[in-house]
């Protein structure tokens, strides 16, 4: 293809990606491998240029672009090189005209960075939320120590904070490795792994993953407890907690799934109810502190959507309070950087529940935020969360 061409096809998969955002479609990932799929013809070569210009784009723009045209005249706006490429030759794009609507800049729409800002996120912080993610590992210490998974590895990978986290070159086909199908690492956000060590779980403790999903979490807890103790994990989303029992086979992670039904948590979970050592809450939230992979997905963002968060994420607290026995503790996590859908919440529980404290225990990054803890890329080198550790007062 010619570079004129691999804009034009960038700006066809941008109109879906757009399309897809406005009507809460599938994510820019799945587009563009459907999208390439049926494009067979199109060289690898190709293929990584094309997707190279989509992301940059998706970027460069702050609210949701008029469309894929507009997007990449705002990636272009500042590189003459690709406005020259606007050369209406064949297979690329029309020459640009007078007065041609050009996507707006910024990091996100005005409303949501409005909210970033209120939630103590300078200049620089939110710049940072839309920088390229590297690729994190988390050794499983279940079969081997970061240090030897370091040695075997067949590419460099850089120790980073935590015991287990080693960072791999961006673009790294992990999951391709004989290493990965041994259980021997799993891929991980070097910052989800910190969430974890937050609930301190220990070897022989009742544990409750409360919102499991695929098991990410719960593969981490059931590694520090050494497959000694219970570990449930439970999850409302059948299509997701179906992956956990394969993936913890390869782990070698011992644990038990319960698919709850909505609305019925607590009554499903009567056998755990003031039972637990420790709980996990990786509460569904509206994903701000993880646009470095999924940049389209404040597109997806609207303020309504905020607040039925805000609602689920009270919801699944008051469930896995009710989890915790006395002297136990939970851990509640979003990656959201935005207080609504992180301090708010913690102090609206601790507001209304006396019998909680929070406790900040020692971490190897982030910094405390009001009642819990923190992490920002610019800061911290990982995905944007915040936790906070709670332990249930005994009478």
């Amino acid at each position: 293809m010619t570079p004129a061409a691999r804009v034009q096809a960038a700006i066809d998969l941008l109109d879906a990606v757009i399309a897809a955002a406005r009507g809460q479609g599938a994510s820019a990932d799945r587009i563009a491998a459907e999208w390439f799929r049926a494009r067979r013809y199109v060289g690898s070569k190709d293929r990584r240029a094309i997707r190279e210009l989509v992301w940059s784009a998706i970027r460069a723009c702050g609210p949701v672009p008029v469309s894929g045209r507009a997007a990449m005249l705002r990636l272009a706006a500042d590189d003459p090189a690709m406005r020259a490429l606007f050369d209406g030759s064949t297979y690329g794009p029309a020459p640009i005209v007078a007065d041609e609507a050009v996507a707006e800049g910024g990091i996100a729409p005005q409303w949501l960075v409005e909210r970033l800002s209120a939630s103590g996120l300078d200049a620089d912080d939110q710049a940072s939320l839309l920088d390229r993610a590297p690729l994190d590992i988390r050794a499983n210490t279940l079969k081997i120590s970061r240090e030897e998974l370091r040695v075997r590895l067949p590419v460099e990978a850089e120790p980073v904070m935590g015991p287990h986290a080693l960072r791999l070159p961006s673009g790294t086909a992990a999951e391709a490795w004989p290493e990965f199908a041994e259980g021997l690492f799993e891929v991980q956000d070097a910052g989800s792994q910190m969430a974890c060590m937050a609930l301190h779980v220990q070897p022989g403790e009742a544990v409750v993953d409360l919102c499991a999903g695929a098991g990410g979490k719960t593969l981490v807890l059931g590694a520090a407890m050494a497959n000694r103790g219970t570990l449930l994990a439970c999850d409302i989303d059948r299509a997701r907690l179906s992956r956990l029992p394969e993936r913890a086979a390869r782990a070698g992670v011992l644990v038990e799934t319960r698919l709850l039904n909505p609305g019925q948590e607590l009554a499903m979970l009567d056998d755990w109810q003031g039972r637990a050592d420790a709980v996990m809450i990786d509460a569904p939230c509206s994903g701000t502190g993880t646009w470095r992979r999924n940049p389209e997905a404040r597109w997806r963002i609207d303020a309504k959507a905020i607040d039925r968060y805000c609602a689920m994420q009270a919801n699944v607290l008051t469930i896995g309070a009710a989890l915790v026995r006395p002297g136990g503790r939970l851990t509640y996590v979003v990656c959201s950087l935005l207080d609504a859908e992180g301090a708010d919440r913690i102090a609206a529980f601790l507001a209304a529940n006396p019998d909680w404290e929070p406790v900040l225990p020692p971490l190897p990054a982030g910094r405390p935020h009001r009642q819990g803890w923190r992490l920002v890329p610019f800061r911290d080198r990982t995905d944007g969360f915040f936790f906070a550790t709670l332990v249930r007062r005994v009478n």
